[in-house]
């Protein structure tokens, strides 16, 4: 996705999805084909010992998704804060 400058920025895309978005996201912005992030990222969680895995989770809640102004931990975080 393009900002409104021209730069690109990395969200969880809505096409391409399969689990949370973000190899399609990954793929779309770095302009690699999605198949060959999902293999590079399970190749690397297993040789990482799931470490990977937990940085998926992780980007799942800080990157926002395609379409929204923020995150999930934005969101967690703005309530928090407004509470």
């Amino acid at each position: 996705m393009n900002g409104g400058n021209g730069t690109k920025i990395l969200v969880r895309s809505q096409k391409g999805r399969m689990v949370a978005g973000i190899c399609a996201g990954i793929a779309e912005y770095t302009g690699l084909d999605v198949t060959l992030v999902r293999v590079i990222v399970t190749v690397l969680a297993v040789f990482t010992g799931g470490t990977v895995a937990l940085a998926y989770l992780a980007a799942w809640v800080i990157i926002p998704s395609e379409g929204e102004k923020a995150s999930i931990a934005q969101d967690i975080l703005g309530k928090r804060q407004n509470a």
